[in-house]
């Protein structure tokens, strides 16, 4: 049965409200009215004869009829918005400004050489950088049509793919890595040692000694700078050891300038994702990126 145009706007303006838990953010992704989005929400229950949200001063709450419908519509409400938007990409001149966030050292290493043909295929590329929290936030406030993150984004509200892996090594100049003399470095060995980190909650360092050593990072920092970039200067410098993923510091290890410190095995491995709204899909431009950065990256 073929549902009328009515009914596909009102579903639509349903699942994104669902994800969003808000009318507010909903109607700003879809591009309507705060009121138009919320007579959508009264026409549909009033068609299927129940409540689908409890509306508070924080926002929506979705139903038990909410999440059953959002479980029947979603697949299909989104299968649709990707083929459409799959064509426009393919038939249509890709004209626009796309909005891009994600940790400033990746985006710089990898994914702003990747963007470079785009400019010339008419797109304005717009890229802010942040931690997690801003990276999210920049999503979910509509001021991001692409996100990569190093955290699994929530299936529930963002569509997301694997981009590209990360091993976090341990390095140091070589000179500094003369110190430990050949040896297996150790936790221990290391909390004697001055150490550089993104920040005093040693998120990184944190990881690594949790995956190679069992045990946690109690140390000081002899110096912290949020930007693993700064980080990989530092440590060239002979300043101290620290741990980076391993696209960052690869060309000046194959250099000479860093030495990777031995340890009984390897540093993790972090699965990087690239994320969108579900509503950003809608335009053409997000899904050319989209497809163009999963196929150089996820091959390079």
């Amino acid at each position: 049965m073929v549902l009328p145009v009515s009914h596909l706007v009102y579903l639509r303006t349903f699942l994104e409200a669902y994800r969003a838990g808000s009318l507010t953010r909903a109607a700003a992704r879809l591009g309507i009215t705060q009121p138009a989005a919320s007579a959508h929400l009264a026409a549909l229950e009033a068609m299927l004869g129940k409540p689908l949200f409890l509306r508070g001063a924080r926002g929506i709450t979705p139903t038990p009829a909410a999440d059953d419908l959002a479980r029947q519509v979603a697949e299909s409400l989104d299968g649709l918005d990707a083929v459409m938007a799959a064509s426009r990409a393919r038939s249509t001149e890709l004209a626009g400004t796309l909005h891009l966030v994600g940790p400033a050292e990746y985006l710089s290493a990898r994914v702003g050489p990747a963007l470079a043909p785009l400019v010339a295929e008419g797109l304005r590329l717009r890229i802010q950088t942040g931690n997690r929290a801003r990276i999210y936030a920049a999503l979910d406030q509509g001021q991001a049509d692409l996100a990569v993150t190093a955290s699994k984004p929530d299936s529930r509200s963002l569509g997301f793919a694997d981009l590209d892996r990360e091993r976090l090594t341990l390095v140091a100049a070589p000179e500094f890595a003369a110190r430990v003399k050949g040896r297996m470095v150790s936790a221990g060995l290391l909390q004697d040692l001055p150490c550089l980190a993104y920040d005093e909650e040693l998120a990184l360092i944190s990881a690594f000694f949790a995956a190679v050593f069992g045990a946690p990072a109690t140390l000081r920092p002899a110096a912290t700078a949020p930007d693993l970039r700064i980080l990989l200067g530092m440590a060239e410098a002979g300043m101290g050891w620290t741990i980076l993923p391993d696209y960052l510091c690869a060309e000046a290890l194959t250099a000479g300038r860093l030495a990777e410190l031995p340890a009984d095995r390897p540093g993790p491995t972090n699965t990087l994702y690239l994320a969108w709204t579900r509503a950003s899909l809608r335009e053409a431009r997000t899904v050319h990126v989209r497809d163009m950065l999963l196929r150089r990256l996820r091959t390079a």
